[in-house]
């Protein structure tokens, strides 16, 4: 249980390294209020043409007397809508990392050279290169959630068990997913590949689920996930120097002063 508690003290960590590194800061938020604004602007045509959307797929239901056909099509409109939701929570950080790719590499790194003493791991690839491999790993990422996220809606209609334990393990497979998009931006720079990550977080569960799941209800709340951003990524990047017992480089001593020698004397 104590991993929990690192877990939620490396978010703490990350926000205050941010807040005393006010440029750090300032340039994080740019990715995280553009992808909120093209968030917020399909969330909102979801709105509006969830109820359409459903009236289509149910054509069966056209002649069903009131106010059964109401109830029925307003409770797939409302599901429709929760998933879209589910999904945007989901995808945020992801979409948010891709757009925001070289501001949080160099936010990861300048964390690296705080921590180590001047020195941070760099991967060598250009710039389309690691977009590339970030796109790639996020759909790969997010397939699985996807999957899992169907699961889990598929459960949540069980009495009971859906309305208590099937929203629960639904943030905690939020919470690790979105721990391993985040601590991506450290690892990739390092070489390590998508199944070594998911590997190396399973190492510690608790620790990424201390970090992870109140992150998770912290982006329910869109505004605030713009602005814990730059501080979950700064976190995250102390997380993996945890995991992969980095320690802090120690300061090199100063060269001793050699003894002046006198000249020849005659």
């Amino acid at each position: 249980m104590r991993d929990l508690g690192a877990g939620f003290g490396y978010l703490v960590k990350g926000q205050r390294w941010v807040t005393g590194h006010g440029r750090s800061l300032g340039v994080g938020l740019l990715p995280g209020l553009v992808t909120l604004v093209l968030y917020a602007a399909a969330l909102t045509g979801l709105a509006y043409g969830a109820d359409d959307f459903v009236g289509w797929a149910t054509p069966f239901a056209d002649d069903w007397s009131s106010p059964w056909l109401s109830l029925f099509r307003g409770f797939l409109t409302a599901l429709v809508f929760a998933f879209g939701l589910f999904l945007a929570v989901i995808t945020f950080t992801a979409v948010t990392l891709l757009v925001g790719q070289p501001f949080y590499e160099k936010l990861s790194e300048d964390v690296d050279r705080a921590e180590s003493g001047g020195e941070a791991p760099e991967s060598g690839l250009p710039l389309w290169r690691e977009l590339w491999i970030s796109a790639r790993d996020s759909v790969r990422v997010l397939t699985r959630v996807a999957f899992y996220g169907v699961v889990l809606f598929a459960l949540g209609f069980l009495p009971v068990v859906g309305q208590t334990v099937v929203p629960a393990i639904g943030f905690c497979v939020s919470g690790f997913f979105l721990t391993e998009e985040l601590t991506a931006v450290a690892l990739q720079r390092r070489g390590v590949e998508l199944a070594d990550r998911l590997a190396l977080l399973r190492t510690r569960r608790l620790l990424v689920l201390g970090f992870g799941v109140p992150l998770t209800l912290a982006f329910l709340v869109p505004f605030v996930a713009v602005f814990l951003m730059p501080g979950a990524v700064a976190g995250a990047t102390l997380m993996v120097r945890d995991l992969r017992e980095e320690t802090v480089a120690e300061p090199r001593p100063e060269p001793e002063p050699q003894p002046v020698t006198g000249g020849p004397t005659g």
